[in-house]
């Protein structure tokens, strides 16, 4: 018996596909379902973050609809890899809050932060907000550097604690090969397949999306997100540098290393978002999850927004704009942390365990087999 309806459904059609194995060699999915007789609910959660959600096995599937097998494994383990990420959630009080309202929530945190950080300002001094402020330190006329590394230090310490002990959760009801604790040509091997979106190619012909005609379009999009979200990390952790170890304080000049980094993961934080929300209006309702949207929009949305305010940021800091757009983008930051642990954000999280998880197996299984 499995905890949600879901799960027994995906139980149902892994076992149609581990009779059929038509699909087997479309990505991990299937070779990992193959290791199987039977199925836990730690299986399939496994299974539903290690799909990628090509949808190329429903294009190819003899069984799905109108067939009254019924099979569409992309949808289910849509259905199912939302589930999981409130399943092991941390604290698990807040997940179903953020799930039902994501935009609007992340939205509300964004403005309200935005508002107090103004409010702030403005008590202390009415034209901080109005005025023009240049040079090393100016963006510290608005809110002193050492409350806005505690605000936003602790927002962040709490989002790496949750994403923490929600990943392992999940590490531990899935489960690991016996002996297999220490494997770092699995974990590389996992790292690999996780950079290049391995198995988001369809199995070679592209990711279905709004018909059946397969593209690259959203395993571009994901790298433009992932990257551009990499090299925007890059640029926080070298200015951190910058001020703790140089003494050199923010903006700095547009050659400036953090500011270079910051616009080229600006840049791929727009197209990428955009590209992913264009894709997600356009997606076949058939091989999505139709019925969630919550954190999932409101991540992707997040980011653009991060990314669009960091902009304008850049553009418009020797103006008396800074100051109102400073505090708006210090909000969206501020709310994109809080809510990583509960949206779109821990997929990349849990389906690289999973990754990691399947490389192992794969290992165990190649070194039982050489040793028989």
């Amino acid at each position: 018996m499995h905890r949600s309806s879901i799960l027994t459904e995906a139980d149902r059609l892994m076992t149609v596909c581990n009779s059929c194995r038509y699909c087997e060699g479309l990505c991990a999915v299937f070779p990992a379902m193959e290791m199987r007789r039977a199925f836990s609910d730690g299986d399939l959660n496994y299974l539903a973050n290690l799909c990628h959600a090509c949808g190329a096995c429903y294009s190819d599937c003899q069984f799905s609809p109108p067939h009254e097998f019924n099979v569409n494994v992309p949808q289910t383990l849509a259905i199912a890899r939302a589930e999981s990420w409130r399943a092991y959630a941390w604290p698990r009080v807040l997940s179903g809050l953020f799930a039902r309202n994501g935009v609007a929530i992340s939205v509300i945190a964004a403005l309200s932060v935005a508002v107090f950080i103004f409010g702030i300002a403005a008590a202390n001094d009415a034209r901080t907000m109005q005025g023009v402020h240049t040079g090393p330190g100016a963006f510290y006329a608005l809110m002193p550097h050492n409350a806005m590394a505690a605000l936003f230090g602790a927002a962040f310490l709490y989002a790496i604690l949750a994403l923490i002990m929600g990943m392992r959760a999940f590490w531990r009801d899935i489960g690991a090969p016996a002996g297999m604790t220490g494997d770092a040509a699995s974990l590389w091997h996992a790292i690999r397949d996780a950079c290049t979106l391995r198995y988001l190619d369809g199995g070679g012909v592209g990711c279905f999306n709004e018909d059946d005609h397969p593209t690259d379009r959203r395993r571009i999009f994901h790298h433009f997100t992932f990257y551009g979200f990499q090299l925007c990390f890059a640029a926080t952790s070298v200015a951190t540098l910058y001020h703790y170890l140089l003494g050199r304080e923010a903006p700095y000049p547009w050659w400036d290393l953090p500011v270079v980094l910051g616009t080229l993961g600006g840049v791929g934080l727009v197209i990428g978002p955009v590209g992913l929300l264009l894709a997600k209006s356009q997606r076949d309702p058939v091989l999505a999850d139709a019925a969630r949207t919550g954190m999932d929009v409101a991540f992707i949305l997040m980011l653009l927004l991060t990314s669009l305010t960091g902009l304008a940021l850049l553009l418009l800091r020797d103006t008396a704009a800074m100051g109102p757009l400073l505090a708006l983008h210090l909000g969206v930051v501020f709310a994109l942390f809080i809510t990583l642990p509960y949206g779109k954000f821990v997929h990349g999280l849990y389906r690289f365990v999973a990754l990691v998880r399947y490389a192992m197996e794969r290992r165990a299984m190649a070194q039982g087999a050489a040793t028989e």
